[in-house]
């Protein structure tokens, strides 16, 4: 082997080792759950409201009971579950934010909950109650939610109607779900601010944080995903699953979103062709729609839920 083909060698090598160890510091960062200096205080689905009424009434343990599911792979799932005050078939299964919980969801169950809602709120897999050690940012969730919609039927029967609510990552969660095949059960599904594809949220939060470019860290951090955690980035898209979707949508966003970026609004639009509709909150940041125009933003989901929902 002559000295050229030796330094080659060298550099490959050395490049594999910074790019794995760049990978293995940014799975660390975006993927394994901990405490994420980025994200904005009280963005609501992600950090713990203040205390509210909404909140208060929400922690009041006579108002909620505890279910749980084992996931396909085997871990405990947990949620809290707050039944309507008079007998209902009208459900709502919420999905919170990126290392948010159930417990950050209080605004958006009482909600639900005064239009005579049962309302379900897990915590995603690695949140909260629930086991496991990875974000799936909705694309493993997206099998989880479908065991939280069989759970429902089951409980509450079969005239059982579901409607599918997220915020943020939770809103990318049930964009995926509606790619599957879901019970006529679910009539409706409201996302607010969730992205169009985890490669495309990576690549945006990569420039807007650190200014790198998405090749090739995004690649080399998905393929350590695909074996720590089991799925590639490139999987998890929201607008692929939207193309499947024959159930009515709602989408929420805010035009001074800077984290979900603003134009993600009009690919996840785009790519369903089942009745739709779009409510945009003027001025309004990351998952702070309902902050902005709280009066406007329950009379549009309202409006919209009567149509599809008895």
């Amino acid at each position: 082997m002559n000295r050229i083909m030796k330094v080659l060698i060298a550099v490959v090598v050395f490049v594999v080792i910074i790019l794995t160890g760049a990978g293995l510091y940014f799975y660390n960062y975006a993927v394994v759950p901990s405490q994420k200096d980025f994200l904005a205080a009280g963005t609501p689905g992600t950090d713990v409201e203040v205390k509210t009424p909404q909140e208060k009434w929400f922690k009041d343990k006579n108002n909620r009971s505890y279910w749980e599911i084992t996931s396909k792979d085997g871990l405990t799932l947990k949620a809290i579950y707050l039944p309507a005050e008079e007998n209902t078939n009208k459900n709502v299964i919420m999905a919170h934010g990126y290392m948010g919980s159930a417990e950050t969801m209080a605004s958006f169950a009482k909600m639900y909950h005064d239009w005579g809602y049962n309302v379900l709120v897990p915590d995603a897999r690695g949140h909260g109650e629930s086991e496991g050690d990875y974000i799936g940012f909705g694309w493993p969730e997206r099998k989880d939610y479908l065991q939280w919609v069989d759970k429902v039927i089951a409980q509450n029967g079969k005239n059982t109607q579901i409607t599918l609510y997220g915020i943020s990552m939770g809103g990318a969660t049930v964009m995926m779900t509606s790619g599957e095949k879901l019970p006529e059960n679910v009539k409706a599904i409201v996302e607010d601010c969730g992205y169009s594809t985890v490669n495309e949220e990576l690549a945006y939060q990569l420039k807007d944080m650190f200014n790198l470019p998405a090749f090739p860290l995004v690649p080399v951090t998905s393929l350590i995903t695909k074996i720590r955690a089991g799925y590639y980035f490139g999987e998890a898209s929201s607008v692929a699953q939207l193309k499947k979707n024959k159930v009515p949508m709602l989408f929420i966003h805010g035009d001074a979103d800077k984290f979900v970026p603003f134009g993600m609004l009009d690919e996840v639009y785009d790519a369903t062709d089942a009745p739709k509709e779009k409510f945009v909150v003027k001025g309004a940041a990351h998952a702070k729609a309902y902050t902005v125009d709280p009066d406007g933003y329950k009379a549009k989901v309202a409006s919209f839920l009567t149509k599809y929902v008895d």
